[in-house]
């Protein structure tokens, strides 16, 4: 009779080994709209730890995507250095109003602001005559947008504008060092999103701001592809999610959102 017993020993170990396994791994799938997207685990919040980050998802990517979601979002595909053409054509000022925009901004002469993804440094030039006794820190992850825009600031003679070279998920700025930050049309092409905004609260002082301007999703009239474009709920959805506080939406630009938030 006891030898009956023994035999059942192994098999009740395996299957103290295998259940907890098997729940793990069905947490990490989940059915959306009849398809199984992988979930990626959550970041973790380095500023407020009692904060609840959603995790990533995959699913089978867009023309236009990558095929990585957050918060029900697809981050859509970025735009190259080959696109400097795109960000220095002579309508732009006609079709996004962009001297428009960066009236609206709230700047201390000696403010220190971030221009997020400057590519170019379209906007970062534009700016630094706003901050004489402060500085733009043109932060971007491709190193040809960099070397294009130190060429720039040369040419032009703007000493005020700094090129510093982020990652994916870190804008690589010490904490509490900047007033605020500017994104134009680049935070929907953020891969890590969660953990850029981390980083960006870190960098902020205690009250700083950041200005964000993304295509409308809500009109159908702006000629943006779909997934280069953000409604104003989903931007709030995110930011909100990760420690900031909305404090108002600057109307008024031809195809763009101007969300303001703070720290």
């Amino acid at each position: 009779m006891k030898s009956r017993y023994l035999i059942l020993i192994p098999l009740i170990l395996l299957a103290i080994t295998l259940i907890p396994m098997m729940v793990v791994q069905n947490k990490t799938e989940k059915v959306i709209a009849g398809k199984t997207e992988k979930v990626i685990p959550e970041p973790n919040p380095t500023q407020n730890q009692t904060l609840k980050i959603p995790p990533y998802t995959t699913a089978p990517a867009s023309p236009a995507g990558i095929g990585k979601f957050f918060m029900g979002r697809e981050i859509a595909q970025v735009m190259g250095h080959p696109g400097i053409g795109w960000l220095e054509r002579s309508d732009r000022e006609k079709e996004e109003a962009p001297s428009q925009a960066i009236a609206l901004l709230d700047l201390a002469p000696d403010a220190i602001i971030a221009d997020i993804g400057a590519g170019s440094g379209y906007y970062s030039f534009r700016i630094a005559p706003l901050v004489p006794k402060g500085k733009v820190i043109a932060v971007d992850i491709q190193q040809e947008m960099l070397d294009y825009l130190k060429v720039e600031a040369a040419k032009r003679e703007i000493t005020n504008v700094q090129t510093h070279l982020g990652t994916i998920d870190s804008i690589k700025l010490p904490e509490n060092s900047i007033d605020a930050v500017l994104f134009v049309d680049a935070y929907h092409e953020f891969s890590h999103p969660a953990e850029m905004l981390q980083s960006i609260h870190s960098a902020l002082k205690p009250g700083g701001k950041i200005y964000l301007l993304e295509f409308r999703a809500e009109d159908p009239r702006v000629p943006i592809k779909a997934l280069h474009k953000m409604s104003a709920e989903q931007v709030n959805k995110e930011f909100q999610a990760l420690g900031f506080t909305f404090v108002e939406n600057k109307p008024n630009l031809p195809w763009q959102h101007f969300l303001v938030f703070k720290k």
